[in-house]
């Protein structure tokens, strides 16, 4: 019997999925990879110099590095990518499930109420890395993106997460508004961000900030999508001085975790 389409499609998903590798580079990055007990790791190229800089890491992870000229270094990534003689292959971490991160079976010592992260097709690493710093430093229990519309984890988001990919849950779900909803679901109050919204975070909040809540962003100019909007149980704003308030995203992420911050519990 012939397998149908989306099965098919679904197999060679998978077997594309578990031949993926990434290029870390850059030293915070490498560092912290090396580091990483969740992390597959396969090959590492360094410099001379950057093996000094590594040497407690490259001796922790117990791997052999390839020592590589730094004018021709040896790590197929882009030349123009700011590896500071340090590059490692690895392979895309598994965080576990929705339900898993979002109800914080592993919350570690992030206090109070669960607070996420949505991003609504934002695209450009650099952005998504930023917004990763952001939820580790704020306590998120994790940023979780569109799986096919959004920054797949490359060498470029992990520089500049400057780690905390390695720490921070980054989860790439088939279908938001699906998400959102599961989320609701498990008691979640899913908030959209949008500039036009005649509520603000903090008003939104009131009287709830020992429930979880979900935070939803839009990529920069297109913003939240029309069902992506429906879906939130409110569309809220940052609060700016002035008539000019426009965000880029990942400093709007950064203020929208600050103003949601939980009521801490003695």
């Amino acid at each position: 019997m012939k397998k149908p389409k989306w099965v098919i499609e679904k197999e060679q998903s998978k077997r594309a999925s578990a031949a993926e590798t990434v290029w870390l580079f850059g030293l915070h990055a490498v560092r912290d990879a090396l580091l990483n007990p969740r992390r597959e790791r396969l090959r590492l190229v360094v410099t001379l110099n950057a093996q000094s800089k590594l040497e407690d890491a490259i001796a922790a992870s117990g791997m052999e590095p390839e020592i590589s000229d730094p004018r021709k270094f040896a790590a197929p990534i882009d030349p123009d990518s700011v590896h500071q003689g340090a590059a490692l292959e690895v392979k895309p971490l598994d965080w576990g499930s929705l339900d898993d991160v979002a109800l914080g079976g592993d919350r570690g010592d992030k206090a109070g109420p669960a607070r996420l992260l949505l991003l609504d097709r934002v695209t450009d690493p650099h952005n998504v890395g930023a917004i990763l710093r952001s939820s580790e430093v704020f306590g998120a229990l994790a940023v979780i993106g569109v799986q096919r519309h959004s920054a797949p984890e490359t060498g470029a988001l992990a520089k500049t997460a400057s780690g905390a990919l390695e720490r921070q849950p980054y989860l790439r779900v088939r279908n938001l508004a699906d998400t959102m909803g599961r989320l609701k679901e498990m008691g979640y109050l899913v908030l959209g961000l949008a500039g036009e919204a005649e509520t603000s975070i903090e008003d939104a909040l009131e009287g709830k900030r020992d429930r979880p809540v979900a935070l939803v962003l839009g990529a920069e100019g297109p913003g939240l999508r029309e069902r992506t909007r429906e879906t939130c149980d409110a569309l809220v704003r940052i609060d700016a001085a002035g008539g000019f308030g426009s965000l880029n995203v990942s400093n709007a992420a950064a203020v929208a975790l600050y103003a949601a911050r939980g009521q801490l519990r003695s």
